[in-house]
Order: C-alpha cells, then sequence, then structure tokens
C-alpha cells in the first residue's frame, strides 16, 4: 500500500486575505476553493500543480482555533517551502514585504532563512544542495 501525506491543515482568520497572501506573496496556486456551508470552504493550495501535499486553508471555527492561529507549532518552524533559486525567492520575497525573522545562512544541507506567513506562523525557504 502507497501511502503520503495529501493535504495539511493551516489555520486562517480569513479565506479570502490567505488565498491573496499565499498566490500574490509566495507564488503559490490556488488548486481549489469551494463551499461546503455558508461559511465553511474547501480551500486548497499548494507551490505548484506537482505537489504531492496542498495546504487546506481552514478558517478557525472557535475561541481555541483562532488562538491557535499563527501559532500551530508553538513558534518553531512549521512548514518548509524548498525552492531551485534561493537567492531570486528571497529577494522577490523581501520586496513583497515577507518578514524574515533569520537572515540567509549556509548549512551543510543547504540555504536557508525562516520567515513568517501574514500570520505569525514560521516557515523555513530553503534551497538544499
Amino acid at each position: 500500500m502507497k501511502r503520503y501525506i495529501a493535504h495539511i491543515a493551516l489555520l486562517v482568520k480569513d479565506y479570502d486575505e490567505a488565498i491573496e497572501f499565499y498566490t500574490q506573496k509566495l507564488d503559490f496556486i490556488l488548486i481549489e476553493d469551494r463551499a461546503l456551508s455558508d461559511t465553511k470552504r474547501w480551500v486548497l493550495i499548494a507551490p505548484d500543480k506537482q505537489a504531492q501535499c496542498y495546504i487546506l486553508l481552514a478558517k478557525a471555527a472557535n475561541d481555541e482555533q483562532n488562538q491557535a492561529i499563527g501559532n500551530q507549532s508553538g513558534k518553531r518552524v512549521f512548514l518548509f517551502l524548498y525552492t531551485d533559486d534561493f537567492w531570486r525567492d528571497y529577494h522577490k520575497m523581501l520586496k513583497l514585504d515577507i518578514n524574515f525573522v533569520r537572515p540567509p545562512i549556509a548549512e551543510e544541507y543547504g540555504t536557508v532563512a525562516v520567515f513568517e506567513d501574514l500570520y505569525g506562523n514560521l516557515w523555513d525557504l530553503i534551497q538544499p544542495n
């Protein structure tokens, strides 16, 4: 049996502002956006169409979920965005006012910097060696 992770849920305050951030600032593509009810949508995004794991943008539905927005991992790096051109993406993200909380560094595994998404979740931008 072949197994893989298909989606990771990311809590957001608002579907549309999250879609705008990820598609306009991180160049993700909107895979799917459909209404499930008057207040709930199924929204999938990914860095590209070949991605095997999509992010499900999940609008917080209660106080406990609202409190977890931006801190789903206890302020540790939560998500990892791999790139084939670190400096291209890094400079583009800087121009789009993406906040890098740790500057680029060359590690044995590649070049990496840590940035925040619109809610404060921490991401690694990585170009592997």
